[in-house]
């Protein structure tokens, strides 16, 4: 049976700080510390709608996040302004090595797939924009459950919508949450780790592999699958 690589989108593929450089024309030096509360608050809101079985989509757990932000920093960011933060997340930049990534996953026969919280109407044309799309057999969304990860029903979802088994699948994605969101479901689990000061959740549930760059994710599988043989 073929590996299957489920690589999530926001912050593994697409740079969810793509728009620190705009903000910066507002915020000056603020700008990154106000492009990490807003991405902080955007996951807690996904997390808090899922587990009350109160859904709206990933954007507007972003836009909500974004008028948090703003409020809480006394930023006082004008209307229009915050439109076109919003509307530049449907063309936020892809990393630097992610084209390279996939497109060698998929020359080495894994089966890959696009495993999001966003709708499938905004990652499409996300992914196409970056040039990603077309490595991809597929794109999956929890949207379709009315959920997020880590909520173990979207890893069972993906699994039958990828009609992959958990033991020949692999998550890949830089969000600690999603990582033990997977491995809880039964899956295998690369950790995307970019800065070295970012801690992994100290708990009993450890990523299976855990690589700097999205290009020594290939190597770093296939020496996991000879050691665990």
């Amino acid at each position: 049976m073929k590996t299957t690589l489920a690589f999530d989108i926001y912050g593994t593929l697409i740079d969810v700080h793509g728009l620190t450089q705009l903000l910066a024309t507002r915020l000056g030096e603020g700008a990154a510390a106000f492009s990490s509360r807003w991405r902080e608050k955007q996951l807690e809101y996904s997390f808090r709608r899922g587990l009350m079985r109160n859904y709206v989509d990933f954007a507007t757990c972003t836009a909500h996040a974004l008028e948090w932000t703003d409020r809480t920093l006394g930023t006082s960011l004008d209307a229009a302004f915050k439109k076109q933060l919003i509307a530049g997340y449907a063309t936020l930049p892809a990393f630097a090595e992610a084209s390279t990534a996939v497109t060698e996953a998929s020359s080495r026969g894994y089966r890959l797939f696009a495993f999001t919280n966003g709708t499938l109407s905004a990652m499409g044309p996300l992914l196409e924009r970056a040039g990603l799309r077309p490595a991809f057999l597929d794109v999956v969304s929890t949207d379709e459950l009315k959920t997020f990860k880590p909520d173990p029903a979207a890893y069972a979802h993906f699994l039958r919508r990828a009609d992959a088994v958990g033991t020949h699948t692999w998550l890949v994605s830089s969000n600690p949450f999603d990582v033990t969101g997977a491995l809880s479901a039964g899956l295998h689990a690369a950790w995307i780790c970019r800065d070295p000061r970012v801690v992994f959740d100290p708990w009993e549930i450890q990523p299976t592999v855990t690589v700097s760059s999205l290009c020594d994710l290939v190597s770093s599988i296939e020496d996991a699958h000879t050691r665990l043989a």
